[in-house]
């Protein structure tokens, strides 16, 4: 089961971010899998992220400390809030 969000934090999917942007990881719409995947590489819900590059359809982000390059699939289950 998916965890419930509030409408009005204008969620919008990972892949739609640009270059540069900061933002905040509130929902991951996957499976169980794709969750212990995320996290164990260091992506949970309450993390922060930087877009660092758009690579093709996917995007490389960085969150405390750590580069994950994701793909088109996986950017488009998160769902985060930008931040700037």
């Amino acid at each position: 089961m998916l965890p419930m969000y509030d409408q009005s934090l204008s969620l919008q999917p990972l892949v739609s971010l640009n270059e540069g942007q900061h933002a905040k990881l509130l929902q991951i719409n996957g499976g169980h899998h794709l969750v212990r995947r995320l996290i164990s590489l260091g992506l949970r819900v309450g993390a922060e992220l930087d877009v660092l590059q758009r690579r093709h359809r996917g995007v490389v982000v960085a969150s405390a400390g750590t580069r994950v390059a994701l793909g088109q699939g996986i950017a488009e289950k998160l769902m985060v809030k930008a931040l700037n």
